[in-house]
C-alpha cells in the first residue's frame, strides 16, 4: 500500500512539473492565431529583429568558434601556469548575471571605458552599435562552446595524435586530420549551443548596445519593446524563438546519442 501511495505521489509530482513547464509554451500558440502570426510576420520590428539576430548570432558564434576552439585544445592537452584560474574566468560569464555583463563591458568598450575612450578618441566606437551587440554576444555564449569543446578533446585518446606523430605527422596535421574529425559531433553541439546563447542574449545587450530598432534591437529586446504596444507582434516573434529552442533541443539530442553511440563502438 504505501509503495502504490509512493508512486502516485511521484507520478504527481512529475505530472505537475510537466504541467508547470508545458502550460507556458501551449499559452504561446494557444493566444495566437496563425492569421495574427502571418500578418506580425511582415511587421518592420519582426523582419528587423529577426535579420539582425540570425546575422549577430551567425559572426558572435564564427569569432567564438576561431577564438575558442585553440583555447579549448590547448586546456584539454596541456597543464600551465594559471590554468585554473583561466578555467573560472571562462565559467564566469555564465553565472554572471547579464545586467552586470552589460556594465562591465560598457566600463570597459564604452565611450568613457578603460580602452573605448582610446578608440572614441580615434573616432571607433562600440558601444550603442550593431559590433556591441556581437561584443555582448560573445561575452555571453563563448563559456557553452569552450566548455563543450575542451570536453570533446578530452574525450579523444591522446594514442591517436601520438600514433600520427609517431608516422611523421606534425601537431597540427595531426590536429586536424585525427583529434578534430573525431571530437566534431561534440564540437558542433557546443557550435549549436553558442549559437543558442547568443540568439537569447538579453540583459547584456540592452545595457551596452541600446534598444535601437534595426541596428541593436535583437529579437528578445524587440519582444520586450513590442509588449508595451502590440501584443501580437511579440506573440510572433515569441513563437520564431520557442521554435528555434525546440529545433536546437532535437540537435542537441541528436548528436548526443551519436556521441553516445561511437563511444560505445
Amino acid at each position: 500500500m504505501r509503495e502504490i501511495a509512493l508512486k502516485a505521489a511521484i507520478a504527481l509530482v512529475i505530472c505537475l512539473t510537466m504541467a508547470f513547464i508545458a502550460l507556458p509554451i501551449a499559452s504561446l500558440f494557444l493566444k495566437n492565431s496563425p492569421d495574427a502570426v502571418l500578418r506580425s510576420m511582415n511587421d518592420p520590428a519582426v523582419k528587423d529583429a529577426l535579420r539582425l539576430s540570425l546575422t549577430t548570432s551567425t559572426l558572435t558564434t564564427l569569432i567564438v568558434i576561431l577564438m575558442g576552439t585553440p583555447v579549448a585544445y590547448v586546456n584539454a592537452r596541456f597543464s600551465y601556469f594559471g590554468k585554473e584560474m583561466e578555467d573560472s574566468l571562462i565559467d564566469l560569464p555564465v553565472i554572471m548575471p547579464p545586467a552586470v555583463a552589460g556594465i562591465a563591458l560598457l566600463m570597459a568598450f564604452g565611450r568613457m571605458g578603460i580602452v573605448g575612450q582610446h578608440l572614441n578618441a580615434l573616432g571607433f566606437s562600440i558601444a550603442f552599435t550593431t559590433l556591441a551587440v556581437i561584443f555582448a554576444q560573445v561575452f555571453v555564449s563563448s563559456p557553452f562552446y569552450i566548455r563543450q569543446a575542451r570536453t570533446s578533446f578530452e574525450d579523444v585518446d591522446l594514442s591517436f595524435e601520438n600514433a600520427a606523430r609517431t608516422l611523421g605527422a606534425s601537431r597540427i596535421y595531426a590536429f586536424f586530420h585525427v583529434t578534430l574529425p573525431m571530437a566534431m559531433n561534440g564540437l558542433i553541439s557546443g557550435v549549436i549551443m553558442a549559437f543558442a546563447r547568443s540568439l537569447g542574449e538579453f540583459g547584456a545587450t540592452i545595457m551596452f548596445a541600446g534598444n535601437f530598432q534595426g541596428r541593436t534591437q535583437t529579437m528578445p529586446l524587440a519582444i520586450y519593446t513590442t509588449m508595451q504596444g502590440d501584443l501580437d507582434v511579440a506573440l510572433c516573434l515569441a513563437l520564431i524563438l520557442v521554435a528555434i529552442s525546440f529545433l536546437i533541443i532535437a540537435l542537441v539530442k541528436n548528436l548526443t546519442r551519436r556521441m553516445y553511440k561511437n563511444v560505445r563502438n
